[in-house]
């Protein structure tokens, strides 16, 4: 399974341990970002994840 994530600034920790954790259950990641810790703004990060679900190019 192919599964879409992305966070904001705050959040960037935590979504790089994550990737570490859904690869290893043998998923498939499709990192939306941020690739930082710098200030940014969830949603345009939400909505990449959110249209990469729509389209098909991630399954979740």
């Amino acid at each position: 399974m192919k599964i879409a994530i992305g966070a904001d600034h705050a959040g960037f920790g935590a979504k790089e341990e994550m990737k570490t954790v859904i690869k290893a259950l043998g998923h498939q990641v499709l990192d939306q970002g941020t690739m930082s810790d710098q200030s940014v703004d969830y949603p345009d990060y939400a909505e990449k994840v959110a249209r990469a679900v729509v389209s098909g190019e991630a399954d979740r």
